[in-house]
């Protein structure tokens, strides 16, 4: 199986119960997480871009989610800005009550490439999704990498077969994020089956695997060594994203 390097540096080491992967300094980061609904795409880019702030970088977070625009990071901007994020996404007060206006792209985010500092974008679920990156300038010259985020729970991507047709139908995905979970309901069973299943299916397609991502409260229950991909422990934000 491949296994998708994003930097130059492998090293790993814990801050704060975020496995936080060596970054060189001069390499600037600039990631688009895309996925079914409910895949965990943005919990997962959120808590990549807290893993790149804990390294002292600067980092921009951008909410490109229109197509579900009451259950994206807008509810919890001002939390993450707290962290130290810079946030480019319309508040809950900006949208609240405007209808199917709420599902306006900020006008930030088509520009935000030309910010200083590692970029990350948050982009809406689906195909109706992934196409939303064309309305980011410049994506083409800096060289986006699109992570797939793939739960194994979800009806989209819940076998082989349909994880490889999820994958084609999104266009370019440059490595999957294997995220399998059922929210509170998750079980170690439930990963191992939901992940081993992404994984025949990445290597069928010979599509890179960046790493595995967990709930922080499996920790105790998981032994990284036996998957032999990466694994990042993350935090749970999106419950309070719920309007």
């Amino acid at each position: 199986m491949q296994h998708y390097t994003i930097y130059n540096h492998r090293a790993q080491d814990n801050l704060g119960g975020v496995v936080v992967v060596g970054v060189d300094a001069e390499t600037r980061v600039i990631e688009a997480y895309v996925g079914e609904y409910a895949s965990g795409k943005s919990e997962i880019a959120i808590n990549r871009a807290l893993e790149l702030k804990k390294l002292q970088r600067k980092v921009t977070l951008v909410d490109l989610d229109i197509v579900e625009p009451f259950y994206t990071l807008r509810p919890i901007k001002e939390l993450l800005e707290k962290e130290g994020l810079n946030i480019i996404a319309y508040s809950r007060s900006d949208s609240f009550g405007l209808g199917e206006t709420g599902a306006m792209l900020n006008p930030q985010a088509r520009w935000a490439l030309r910010l200083e500092g590692d970029i990350i974008f948050d982009v809406g679920y689906g195909v109706h999704g992934a196409r939303t990156m064309n309305l980011v300038e410049g994506t083409a010259e800096v060289g986006v990498k699109i992570l797939a985020v793939i739960n194994y729970m979800r009806p989209m991507t819940s076998s082989i077969d349909r994880i490889k047709d999820y994958i084609k139908e999104l266009g370019t995905v440059n490595a999957i994020v294997a995220n399998t979970h059922l929210g509170n309901e998750t079980t170690l069973d439930i990963i191992i089956k939901g992940n081993l299943e992404i994984f025949e299916a990445a290597r069928q397609m010979n599509m890179p695997i960046a790493y595995i991502a967990i709930e922080e409260r499996h920790r105790e229950f998981i032994n990284k060594e036996e998957f032999g991909t990466p694994v990042k422990f993350i935090q749970r934000y999106m419950p309070a994203a719920i309007w």
